[in-house]
């Protein structure tokens, strides 16, 4: 089934390395500097919608969630926020900009394994110059034929990407944590999709239902992947 497969493409945070539990902690110490306020599940409730809004004129990744604390802060306390808040929360981007990079179980085997068979890409959104910084770091650069930091994962953006692969959609295969982003733009193409799940996942990324696909596979952790394709 896989025989014809000529690129793996593979998502980057919460995928290859650690990243939603960075922000989850930021968003924690965000909501303690709000508690005057409102309670914490209202901050929480609220910072998603901005998040979410703000996503047409930010995009994805840290600054954007920077900006986004910012504008909750303003709006929730009605105007009233110090300016001692908002130098915090500047602080807490520069303090997710500088945090290590911490590779997942298995990951760099399977790039190992894979590399010199495959066409290796990742493929992830976010700001570009952050992962740009956090693929270096990672030490995984060297296993990519082609990298690709996306505006949004969407059909659209997918179609792009493997137009300039010069591959059929079924010759690509994408493996990532995510199944909105990752996995179902991917079967919608007619490509294949392998899902390695992350303990916790941002609330806009998840789905309500069950994926059922000839070219879907779950997976419990990445090197699984490799008795598909080795």
């Amino acid at each position: 089934m896989y025989d014809n497969i000529k690129v793996i493409a593979f998502d980057a945070d919460d995928t290859l390395w650690v990243n939603e539990p960075y922000f989850q902690e930021i968003e924690s110490k965000f909501c303690q500097l709000m508690e005057d306020f409102h309670p914490q599940h209202t901050v929480s409730r609220e910072l998603l919608k901005i998040e979410i809004n703000n996503l047409t004129h930010y995009g994805y990744g840290i600054k954007s969630f920077i900006l986004s604390m910012i504008e909750a802060a303003i709006e929730m306390s009605g105007g009233t926020i110090r300016v001692e808040v908002i130098e915090k929360i500047i602080g807490f981007g520069k303090e997710m900009l500088h945090k290590p990079i911490e590779l997942l179980d298995g990951v760099e085997y399977v790039l190992k394994e894979l590399n010199g068979t495959f066409r290796l890409v990742m493929a992830t959104k976010g700001d570009l110059l952050d992962q740009e910084r956090k693929l270096v770091k990672s030490g995984l650069e060297k296993y990519f034929h082609h990298i690709e930091i996306l505006s949004d994962k969407k059909e659209s953006n997918y179609e792009k990407l493997i137009g300039h692969l010069d591959i059929a959609p079924g010759e690509f295969l994408m493996i990532g944590n995510s199944l909105k982003s990752d996995i179902l733009p991917i079967l919608n193409l007619g490509g294949h999709a392998f899902h390695v799940p992350y303990h916790t996942t941002w609330d806009h990324e998840r789905i309500d239902h069950e994926i059922e696909h000839p070219n879907f596979k779950q997976l419990v952790k990445i090197s699984d992947m490799l008795q598909y394709l080795i």
